[in-house]
């Protein structure tokens, strides 16, 4: 039977590093939303390889109205000055966003046992700093400008403390399930507005033609997505994480045990047991794999071997360091690849 809805205050207390990477990634991967959710955005227009530039005799060149300093309010109803020119963002979690709009973060995202694997490339110079922010890392990285994810991340205090290191803004966990709107906003505060846009319109032209092939090879087929960790199974939720881009943006069929999650208690990743797997139909299955080196004996259980994906050979399997369990442009950008390289031949 299913056993939904984790919580993500109590993340900072569990014993088990393992068990406290899947809270934060339960918590914190699901910013997603369908392109269906953002108006507006995709239709930026792209520069015209046409144009001519007139000599500076005949039109003096556009100038850009320098940055100035602005005062917004947060999701929490903080007032906020964000600095004319950023030069030292840390937005812990957020370093898809910042990346996306060619910001180099002060420090990136860790737990004692990684950080986000899928940004390796783009971080491989950037110091880690520990997921619960301690002030005196921060101090040491002399941000000036602060972005958290969510409310909850800043609770007890911690709010105030990391205010008077730098200018602290709490995008929020209202914004921060639908990572358009998120990049959107960040893009906004760090003056990238037409970054983010640019981006938008990228990803979802990249993920209308992913759709496109992938509807002629698999049809009306349905598609599951399962994480094992701990020898546990969660199925996303189809509005979060990569459930968002194989669901909403390349528009594949939803199998039965998604639809029968109660409303009220769906989670961005969904507990359920092997015997309840059982009843799956899905005719392709996504399984992200974090029990590589320790429970994945599960996976050859004569339960799971009935299951009629697995039967006929259609488990597409991807570590626990690729982009599935996290969002933004790039973590979904990247998901879209592994959806064609696994179903597209």
């Amino acid at each position: 039977m299913y056993s939904f809805k984790l919580k993500r205050a109590g993340h900072r207390k569990l014993a088990s590093i393992g068990l406290l990477t899947l809270t934060l990634i339960l918590s914190a991967c699901g910013n997603n939303n369908s392109a269906n959710s953002t108006g507006g955005a995709a239709n930026a227009p792209a520069a015209s390889a046409d144009a001519t530039t007139a000599p500076a005799s005949e039109a003096p060149a556009a100038t850009t109205a320098p940055a100035v300093e602005k005062t917004v309010t947060d999701a929490m109803g903080h007032k906020v000055t964000v600095p004319a020119n950023p030069q030292r963002v840390l937005a812990s979690y957020l370093e898809d966003y910042l990346v996306t709009l060619g910001v180099t973060p002060v420090a990136q995202w860790s737990v004692t046992n990684g950080v986000q694997d899928y940004l390796a490339d783009e971080l491989k110079d950037v110091p880690t700093i520990s997921f619960d922010l301690p002030l005196e890392a921060v101090m040491g990285f002399a941000p000036d400008f602060h972005i958290v994810q969510s409310e909850s991340s800043v609770q007890n205090g911690l709010y105030d403390q990391l205010n008077k290191i730098a200018p602290t803004y709490v995008l929020g966990d209202e914004m921060s399930k639908d990572w358009r709107k998120s990049l959107l906003k960040i893009g906004e505060l760090l003056n990238k507005s037409a970054e983010a846009e640019q981006a938008i319109a990228a990803y979802d032209q990249k993920a209308a033609d992913a759709k496109a092939k992938i509807s002629t090879v698999i049809g009306d087929d349905s598609v599951a997505i399962l994480w094992l960790i701990k020898k546990n199974f969660y199925i996303v939720d189809e509005t979060r994480s990569s459930g968002a881009v194989v669901y909403g943006d390349l528009g594949l069929k939803l199998p039965n045990l998604v639809t029968e999650i109660p409303s009220a208690s769906r989670a961005t990743w969904n507990p359920i047991s092997l015997e309840k797997l059982a009843e799956l139909t899905a005719d392709h299955i996504f399984l992200v794999n974090s029990d590589k080196t320790e429970g994945s004996e599960i996976l050859n259980s004569p339960i799971w071997k009935g299951i009629p994906a697995v039967k006929a050979g259609n488990v597409h399997e991807f570590a626990s360091n690729h982009s599935w369990l996290y969002s933004g442009a790039i973590a979904n950008s990247k998901t879209i690849d592994d959806v064609l390289n696994s179903l597209v031949k």
